[in-house]
């Protein structure tokens, strides 16, 4: 591992790692190789011209850019100067960038696409600075000039305080919020996930997710923590994701269900090397235990199941190496080392052994709060430091999770709490659905009705008396959804986590439904 200092900064990390491991190959995005020693020379020229350009420590700087070695290395150069890192969806509309960019007071902005960032700087009075990746405009100015820099000085952080990152949630209900992340929020995640992974140097990372994500973050720092290289997928596909496998030897395999189900159906799967592959972590969505199974046994993907939320810095809990199928499929595993959970009740008192409440927590990866927002920073956190998730969960005599569902997901049908979790995990069990998403739409008699979404396998069939049959056998009247419907595919954020809220204003728009 990194010979880091007793309480390192995000710098640090990678400046160990490239005095350790100069040579050692870091980042592969599909265009660009670099070494731990080029990333960290490119990281010290980008951050001078940054203090070029007048970007100083708590400065909020902004990267909008799609996978690549220069979204790595703005990460680690927004770092090295003290400034705090915003992460942004480089396929936000205007007014999502606008509202983002706005909150945070941006004063610099890296992008790979013209698109309206011109405009947006003549209306957010913070923003002086933009700077285009991998081309050119005439009002940008140019990633290239900004590494030749001229002298820099060494900045004074102090990880347990200094925000590393403000990270907006994806706001499923009004605006997003700004998760202020310190650097000691994400080393924590990063290296209580690597070490639960037991990652050393040898491994070789596939990132098929957005680095403006937080699993992104973690990836990012998990890898070089421990000195390992990075293969960035640009843009995700299941065949490029089978063809880097094989041909980049990647040993560890983030991502989420649906990533990994589209690679199992994969109609080429057996024409690729998949032998190196040694782990992977699941994320953001159930996954029925047959897949966990054939993760394991046709990917030779000795795959773990971890739960997390941006306001955690992603890793809260994981399963280990030991747990078999079942505990992956039906929990999220135990905290990592330093975490503590609890799930309590409406009146914040914890619940028994196997009660549903709240999950909450506290640890050194946990936000200080949300930016600018002190009442929903006190409404998320207590005095006392626990964490508010949001998520309904059971914990057991073992430790073990069970996320239940999103507390605002909740159905109450006649008075009688549904849980949508526990509904989609029998769905997913069913041979003939690929995708599945329990919603609550509102209804005058029951004041809510549970309208089951799903999307079936190729070249399977099913109908919605069959799929009614099969949960009546399964659950209690009240629980078994009143309604299915069979889609082409069910919406989904850029995280790849499906969107209810979309779902929801789908089902609107085109569907009646009447108990």
């Amino acid at each position: 591992m990194a010979n880091l200092k007793t309480n390192p900064n995000v710098s640090d990390t990678l400046k160990a790692t490239a005095n350790r491991l100069p040579n050692r190959e870091a980042i592969y995005d599909e265009s660009r190789r670099m070494t731990y020693g080029e990333l960290d020379q490119e990281v010290t020229n980008l951050a001078k011209g940054l203090i070029r350009i007048g970007v100083a420590s708590g400065d909020r700087v902004a990267v909008a850019l799609t996978n690549s070695c220069e979204y790595v290395t703005a990460f680690f150069a927004i770092s090295r100067v003290g400034a705090v890192l915003i992460p942004l969806n480089p396929f936000f509309s205007k007014e999502e960038s606008a509202y983002i960019l706005q909150q945070a007071g941006a004063k610099a902005l890296f992008c790979d696409a013209e698109s309206y960032y011109s405009e947006l700087r003549q209306e957010i009075e913070t923003l002086s600075t933009i700077i285009s990746v991998r081309f050119q405009a005439a009002d940008y100015m140019n990633y290239a000039e900004l590494l030749v820099g001229h002298k820099s000085e060494e900045v004074r952080i102090a990880p347990t305080e200094d925000l590393f990152a403000i990270m907006f949630t994806s706001g499923t209900t009004g605006r997003p919020k700004g998760a202020m992340l310190t650097h000691e929020n994400v080393l924590f995640s990063a290296m209580a996930g690597s070490n639960r992974m037991k990652c050393t140097e040898e491994d070789a990372f596939l990132i098929p997710n957005p680095l403006f994500h937080v699993m992104g973050v973690t990836f990012i720092l998990r890898a070089t923590y421990c000195g390992g290289k990075l293969v960035i997928m640009q843009k995700y596909s299941v065949k490029n994701a089978l063809a880097l496998i094989e041909s980049e030897k990647v040993t560890v395999h983030p991502g989420v269900p649906t990533m990994f189900i589209l690679e199992l159906n994969s109609p080429d799967f057996d024409s690729y090397d998949l032998s190196s592959l040694r782990t992977g972590e699941m994320a953001a969505a159930p996954c029925p235990v047959e897949i966990v199974k054939q993760i394991r046994s046709k990917m030779n993907c000795n795959v773990l199941v971890a739960y997390g939320s941006t306001e955690t810095a992603a890793t809260l809990t994981m399963t280990g190496f030991d747990d078999d199928d079942t505990l992956r499929s039906e929990t999220v595993g135990r905290p990592v080392h330093g975490v503590e959970v609890k799930v309590v009740d409406d009146h914040r008192k914890e619940c028994a052994v196997g009660v549903v409440g709240e999950l909450v927590c506290k640890g050194p990866g946990v936000t200080k709060g949300y930016y600018k927002m002190p009442e929903e920073t006190a409404k998320a956190i207590d005095h006392e430091g626990w964490f508010y998730t949001g998520d309904m969960a059971t914990i057991d005599e073992n430790g073990y999770v069970r996320i239940v569902g999103r507390k605002k997901e909740l159905i109450i049908r006649g008075g009688y709490n549904i849980y949508p979790r526990e509904l989609e995990e029998a769905l997913y069990q069913h041979p003939a659905i690929a995708d599945a998403a329990v919603i609550g739409l509102p209804d005058e008699l029951f004041g809510e009705l549970t309208c089951a979404c799903v999307v079936l396998k190729e070249d399977i069939t099913t109908t919605e008396e069959e799929l009614l049959g099969y949960m009546k056998e399964r659950f209690v009247k009240y629980k078994v959804p009143d309604k299915f419907i069979i889609l082409d595919k069910l919406p989904i954020t850029a995280s790849g986590k499906i969107s209810k809220l979309k779902l929801k204003e789908q089902l609107d728009n085109n569907i009646s439904i009447t108990s």
